[in-house]
């Protein structure tokens, strides 16, 4: 099983990124897939998961800023970042959660991550 990130770079205060999570190697029913970021000296912090029927959540601090997707043809779940704020940067993480049909929003709850890639925003 295998998560790889992708989208990740600089960007100025107030731009947008896109970063896409390709998942690969499992065949579950239930699971959620999530995104995590970790700012240096900070803890890793959830930003947003989908489900797989759909159900999604959003961390205040970037509600009505992200939006997750699914494209489950192509196992990859996406995260539109826009409207971004210095405070945003960060390394992110995508994670898989198994057989877990509910929103999950600690990352003791994910089982598989991938490698992470760093967003900066900066002028």
């Amino acid at each position: 099983l295998q998560l790889v990130e992708s989208g990740g770079g600089l960007v100025q205060p107030g731009g947008s990124l896109r970063l896409s999570c390709a998942a690969s190697g499992f065949t579950f029913d239930d699971y959620v897939i999530g995104w995590f970021r970790q700012a240096p000296g900070k803890e890793r912090e959830g930003v947003s998961c989908i489900t797989s029927d759909g159900s999604t959540y959003y961390a205040d601090s970037v509600k009505g800023r992200f939006t997750i997707s699914s494209d489950n043809a192509k196992n990859t779940v996406s995260l539109q970042m826009n409207s971004l704020k210095p405070e945003d940067t960060a390394v992110y993480y995508c994670a898989l959660a198994l057989e877990i049909p509910t929103i999950v929003t600690m990352p003791g709850d994910y089982d598989y991550w991938g490698q992470g890639t760093q967003v900066t925003v900066s002028s």
